[in-house]
Formats: structure tokens, sequence, C-alpha cells
């Protein structure tokens, strides 16, 4: 396993606990502080990630008694390898004007190539090379495979024998991580007929593929473009309710509830809510990763442009959450305020790419002063801020403004929601519309409520 980051350390649980197989589990990661500290943690009883799922630590509990999984850093591992998965990041390089609007973006293949030659240079001749990194369209064909040919021919192998396949994860961290991967269906392909049947044959004996079936693509482009066809559908799918929770608000509508209503056309069952923004490591870039390949790989100048679009759209959501904030308190400098939250997605450890970060930057540029909770995150890197993690410390040391910025559960628990009722006369901003009804009237009886979306508040 090349990465041991939040995929590739789950993917890890999932081959060393295979339904059909039997496998020993090398994982890979950098040599540097990062890695090392995963590598540390990780063989020694430590699993890295905070989530909800406890299949997580039934796996790492199981791979543990086996004694199946080892994580290292030395390169050399490759050469032991019948199959390397490959999961590391590609970032894309954003530049943002202030107001959050895209202005510019890079991709960078430099790190992944240097990865990719790192197998090329020490793995089997007839190993196979499992692409699951989500990559520009065209990647398999234009960068890897030349890569790995070029390795093995100053190696002196043959060329014929070696397997390359590209199958895209659709991991959701949370309380379902261990089944998004294991218990769901899988797209995958190869660069040819011998990838392609070795990619299957391996993804049998590690999801349940006679309930969840496997559909193979004709080509690498094929499985690439869908990963980032997918992932740009929902992004786009946010980015459209964002001009209608602005206007939601200045008719006076529950934007929420209309959705609701027109959720039962079955057409339209995956319309999104409004929110404070897109955040985690896919919907925030994997548009611009197709847009980047259409004029760098595929060879037309032409962007992607609707795409692009709803990227920049939905980094401009926290400012709009802000602005609305704005609108609705009256002055919040030298304000005190709670923020609720700091992860991207609920019941998820995981502050990459968080839209709450954006928030936080344009309330510290007013100087409020803020407070951050949150019941997964102890230390915010991007933010370099060590979270308080009892709730009730936060609740009671009297904020001014309270935000839900997270959909974390804790935050509608009925304890929380009686900590709230019990507090002085504040003010309660929900940006993602967590909040029930019936939690909203509760609370409006003492203390004044507002809910990104809701007009009728």
């Amino acid at each position: 396993m090349q990465g041991l980051g939040f995929v590739g350390s789950v993917m890890s649980l999932v081959c060393a606990n295979a339904v059909k197989g039997d496998y020993a589990v090398i994982g890979v990661d950098l040599p540097n502080k990062r890695g090392r500290k995963l590598i540390n943690d990780l063989n020694n009883g430590i699993f890295p990630l905070v989530t909800e799922d406890q299949k997580i630590g039934q796996f790492y509990n199981k791979t543990i008694k086996k004694g199946n999984f080892l994580a290292t850093y030395f390169e050399q591992a490759y050469s032991y390898a019948d199959v390397i998965i490959v999961d590391i990041n590609l970032d894309v390089e954003k530049e943002n004007h202030n107001s959050g609007e895209l202005t510019d973006y890079n991709v960078d293949l430099s790190s992944f190539k240097k990865a990719i030659a790192s197998i090329g240079k020490n793995c089997k001749e007839d190993a196979l090379i499992l692409i699951e990194t989500t990559v520009p369209p065209g990647t398999c064909k234009e960068v890897v495979k030349p890569i790995i040919y070029d390795c093995l021919n100053k190696r002196g192998f043959s060329i014929n024998k070696i397997k390359i396949g590209h199958s895209y994860e659709r991991v959701m961290p949370g309380p379902g991580y261990i089944d998004s991967i294991q218990n769901y269906y899988r797209v995958y392909s190869g660069i040819d007929a011998k990838s392609a049947d070795a990619v299957e044959s391996f993804l049998h004996t590690i999801i349940h593929t006679d309930e969840y079936p496997l559909t193979r693509l004709e080509s690498t482009n094929a499985t690439e473009t869908a990963k980032v066809l997918e992932n740009s559908y929902r992004a786009m799918n946010i980015a459209f309710m964002v001009e209608w929770s602005r206007f939601a608000e200045e008719a006076g509508v529950n934007l929420y509830d209309v959705v609701d209503a027109i959720r039962f056309r079955s057409t339209h069952a995956n319309l999104m809510y409004p929110g404070i923004g897109v955040g985690g490591y896919c919907l925030s870039k994997d548009a611009l990763l197709a847009s980047w390949a259409r004029q760098n790989l595929i060879g037309n100048n032409e962007p992607l442009a609707q795409s692009e679009t709803a990227i920049s759209i939905n980094d401009q959501m926290p400012r709009f959450a802000f602005e609305f904030l704005q609108k609705q308190y009256s002055d919040l400098t030298n304000t005190k305020i709670l923020l609720l939250g700091v992860s991207y997605r609920g019941d998820v450890g995981d502050t990459r790419y968080s839209p709450v970060e954006k928030l936080y930057n344009y309330l510290n540029d007013l100087g409020c002063i803020i407070s951050c909770h949150d019941p997964h995150i102890k230390y915010w890197e991007e933010q370099a801020l060590d979270i308080e993690q009892d709730l009730m410390t936060h609740l009671n040391s009297t904020p001014d403004v309270i935000i839900i910025s997270t959909g974390h559960k804790l935050y509608k628990s009925k304890k929380t929601i009686d900590t709230l009722l019990a507090l002085h006369p504040i003010f309660i901003y929900d940006t993602i519309g967590l909040l029930s009804n019936n939690q909203i009237n509760m609370l409006i009886s003492k203390h004044t409520v507002k809910v990104l979306g809701r007009g009728d508040l």
C-alpha cells in the first residue's frame, strides 16, 4: 500500500481482512515527520484516524492479532508485493481571491511521478499496480505506464508481464468508512486486457462483489473520467444551491422545507441543502483535475468552464455564510464566538480543506474572539490550534455567538440542546441546517436563532 493517509490506512485494513483472500499487507509512507508518526503509530497499536466507524477498531485489532500488517518508509518493500495499491495525495494548487473566488490553479504531478518511479525501481516484473488515487484522466496511460515501463527497461526486465489498472475508491469517512470500501460498487479498468483481468480478480477478494457487482470500463481514461465526473456532478449540485439559499433568505422562504418537498420527486431526490461550503479532499478540486487533463493530457485548450465555475462558487461559500452573519448581527468586532465543529464533515476527524477554516479566518480578521470545539479533533493542524474537546466547558464560557459549522451529531443531542436552553440569551447561527424544527422552536423561546437558507427565521 503506497500511502497511509485517510484512504490508504483504511484500505490496508480492508486488504488485511480480505473477504476471499489471505494477504500480508505492507504500508509504505514517506520518511518525513508526518509519515514517520503514521508508521510508528500503526506499528505500535495506534490507528491514526478518529472516526465513528466501529469496524475500523475491530479490523485493526484483528490485524494486530493476525500479525499481517507492517508499516514502513523503505521503498524496497515494493519488491515483495504481488499487488501494489497507490493511495497517495495528488493536490491541486489553487489561487483564490480574498473573496474566495478561484483565480488560477495548477496540477503538479512531480511528487506523484516520483512515487510511481519508486514503485518501478523496486517492483516485481509481473506485479499488479492498482491506482486508486484520483488523477487527471489520461494519467495511467500517459504518466504511470511510461514511467513503469522505463524503470523496468532500465532494470533489464520485460514490460510484457507488468499489470497496471485503475479503480477509484468511493470512500465516505464516518460511520460507514469500512463499508464504503468493502460493501460498495466499484468501477475498474486496465491498460490492457490482462491488467483489467488482474484488477477484477483482486477486487473480488476484498469486496463483497456478490452483493455489489463490479463495473468494467474499456480503458483507464474511462474510469479516471468516471471518478472526476462523479465528484464534479456533486460539486455542481452544491454550487447550484448557493444562489438559491440567498434567494430564500431574501424571499423569506425556508429552503430546507422546499427541498424536502421537491425530493419526493424521484428525479430530484439528490437535490442538496444549503451549507457553509465544500470541504474534504475530493469535491474541492476534482473538477479541476478533469479540466487540467483536457488542456494538458488530452489536447484541447478549452477548460471545462462550468465545472471550474462550480469550484469557484463553492470556494466562496464560507464568505457568503460570513456575510449572512454580518447582516444578522450588528457588530461582530470583539464578539466572543464559539465554532461548533472544525472538520469538513459530520462525525469525521478530517480538517483537510474544511470550509470552517475560511470562516474562521474571516471572523479572526474582523477581530472576533474565537474558541473552537470538535469532538474528533484535538489539534487543528491548518490553524495550529489546540482544540478543547469538552463541549460543556465551551458552552459555559458565556459566548455571545454560537456557530454550528459542522454536522456532528453531538450538537443536536438532547444534552446539548438542554444546555443551550440553560444559557443566558445568545445568538445561535446554524450554517448547515443541523437543528430540527422542534429544536429551533425550543431555542427561539430564549435565544436568537438564524439558519443559513431559512428566510422565515
